[in-house]
């Protein structure tokens, strides 16, 4: 059941409270005085090739007519689309390159490759997710309002459905990220005003309207008499996309031991205490170098929940820190 006074359930004193959240300060202050060239390079290195597999493939598809091109095209494109999605799009957008100061590289600018406006995303998760992570009726990502992923939700026949409530979300991913900032449902009970909806929504609208033109216009309007094969490539791209996000992300939130927590823990909470939430709530999971990559380091999801911000390229070496520190205090 959830948490509402997480100091009991985890058997610590104010003390050792007090004394993990000094050294995961430490932790992070000793990244950051140790950015430098090598970050530096990861993340412009893995731009060009992201973009370069993206122009590989969008050129493969320009004979889609050919099989082994429009699988080629295909993989390479949807392959692209992870990779700028979860180990650029999302991490830049956290804010874990601005240290750089360099505008094409910045939480500011950065405009992703999906339906979802970057700007609605920094809302809805980098700051509703990460700031009340795992608190009922506050953190909207618990069960992203349509699942019931915790016996602390109410269970109504409405859930019978949810298998294939679940697939539907896993294959349209985008666009239920796309329209969760936008909040629809609190529109339709009475909650919340069309003034207050309307300018989240025609941002989605443009956002969207912008996407769709991309992959299903204007690309395969380049291949000319092969446009139908070429939309259809683009399609499974997105497509495979929207599956290995969702997959990645419910890794993450969802397995079994990880924890919620009431209004009433988060009312009186430490920073120490906030840094228990990030760790309870959150789940990783373990994987060579190319999964990690591919999940933008997301495997190491506690690691991110602790340290936002921090690059996502060191979270594998702070890692070792955070679990040692985890082991120590059981």
């Amino acid at each position: 059941m959830a948490i509402s006074n997480i100091k009991a359930y985890s058997h610590l004193t104010d003390e050792d409270i007090e004394e993990i959240g000094r050294r995961l300060d430490a932790i992070q202050k000793e990244v950051e005085d140790s950015l430098g060239d090598n970050d530096v390079a990861y993340i412009k290195g893995l731009i060009r090739f992201q973009r370069g597999l993206e122009v590989g493939g969008r050129a493969a598809l320009l004979f889609s007519h050919k099989k082994p091109l429009f699988w080629l095209g295909t993989g390479m494109l949807g392959l692209s689309k992870i990779l700028e999605n979860m180990e650029i799009g999302h991490n830049v957008i956290h804010g874990q390159w601005d240290w750089m100061n360099d505008p094409e590289i910045h939480s500011t600018t950065w405009e992703w490759d999906m339906t979802c406006p970057s700007s609605q995303w920094m809302h809805s998760h980098n700051f509703v997710h990460h700031k009340y992570t795992n608190i009922l009726g506050m953190d909207n990502d618990v069960g992203y309002g349509i699942l019931r992923v915790t016996r602390d939700r109410k269970w109504s026949p409405f859930f019978l459905a949810q298998p294939l409530t679940n697939a539907v979300l896993a294959c349209l991913f985008q666009w239920a990220v796309a329209f969760y900032d936008v909040e629809l449902g609190r529109y339709f009970a009475g909650k919340q005003s069309w003034e207050e909806t309307a300018p989240r929504f025609w941002d989605v609208v443009h956002k969207s309207k912008r996407q769709v033109i991309k992959d299903y216009i204007l690309f395969p309007a380049l291949s000319g008499t092969h446009f139908a094969t070429t939309a259809k490539a683009n399609m499974y791209a997105n497509l495979a996309r929207n599956l290995w996000s969702y997959a990645v992300i419910f890794c993450g939130h969802f397995p079994d031991e990880t924890e919620t927590f009431t209004k009433e823990q988060f009312a009186n909470e430490t920073q120490g205490e906030w840094y228990l939430r990030q760790m309870l709530g959150s789940a990783n999971f373990h994987g060579g170098k190319i999964l990690t990559i591919l999940s933008g380091n997301l495997n190491y999801q506690i690691e991110h929940h602790l340290f936002p911000d921090m690059p996502s390229n060191r979270l594998a070496d702070v890692g070792k820190k955070v679990r040692a520190l985890a082991e120590e205090y059981d």
